[in-house]
């Protein structure tokens, strides 16, 4: 396991459960305590959490993990689920991407295949994609969120209801037939939203983790959501519910 892996672990864990001790989370990732206690350290100077004796419980982050602590967790998932959505794209497409580490995955793939337009807050995206030459690049502007590199905010909506995509490419931390496409922050729910207004197909992808999970700020129900594209160690009742709410479901 990776140590950047190994640490998203960690901090979902302690998400969780609001605290874990070093012998529990030994066992759960199979490495040495040591290798634990200097993974607690790292992640506390952080601000990440908060070491206590012979553990660690929740820091200031939330339930939110940074960005840079997302990308390798089940990252071979989340390259299958890019390039199955990637084949939803028609050459020329103007293509609409929210943030996230799975979104970050399709920008990959469709700005290495060529020619197309791409709008997005997510500024990690943004600056992986604008060396090429084939991608049209717009950036929308706004609030910068630390925990997301997104820019969220009035500006990316005004700018956004001024634009039109062929196909949005949303990112979520929960879908669920009850409560729709939700995320952690209120600000970044209205800005998804606003992608979702302006494209002609809202595409979500989204990991098992996320399918049938609900957190805090809703983006939109599901009857705004075309497509999803998720692996297969999703769960399948809730897979039935979304494709029963009229959801075009892929799964990789």
């Amino acid at each position: 396991m990776l140590k950047t892996e190994r640490h998203a672990r960690i901090l979902e864990h302690v998400s969780a459960r609001g605290a874990i001790d070093v012998t529990e989370l030994s066992r759960l990732l199979n490495v040495s305590g040591a290798t634990i206690r200097r993974d607690l350290q790292h992640l506390s100077r952080l601000n990440l959490l908060r070491r206590t004796h012979g553990g660690a419980v929740q820091g200031s982050a939330g339930p939110e993990l940074p960005v840079q602590h997302r990308t390798e967790r089940s990252r071979p998932q989340k390259q299958a689920i890019a390039r199955a959505a990637a084949r939803l794209v028609p050459r020329g497409a103007v293509v609409g991407m929210t943030g996230g580490t799975t979104v970050t995955e399709i920008a990959r793939v469709l700005a290495a295949r060529g020619a197309v337009t791409i709008v997005t807050n997510a500024v990690n995206i943004a600056a992986e994609t604008v060396p090429h030459h084939d991608v049209t690049l717009v950036v929308v502007g706004g609030y910068a969120r630390t925990e997301s590199y997104e820019l969220v905010g009035p500006i990316a909506e005004k700018t956004l209801a001024d634009h039109h995509t062929d196909i949005t490419f949303l990112g979520v931390d929960g879908i669920s037939a009850e409560h729709g496409c939700t995320t952690h922050d209120q600000l970044e729910a209205a800005t998804d939203r606003a992608f979702a207004a302006s494209s002609d197909r809202t595409v979500v992808v989204a990991d098992h983790s996320k399918i049938g999970r609900a957190t805090f700020a809703r983006i939109c129900s599901l009857k705004d959501v075309d497509h999803l594209v998720t692996d297969q160690a999703a769960p399948a009742d809730a897979l039935a519910a979304i494709t029963g709410a009229g959801v075009a479901v892929t799964v990789v």
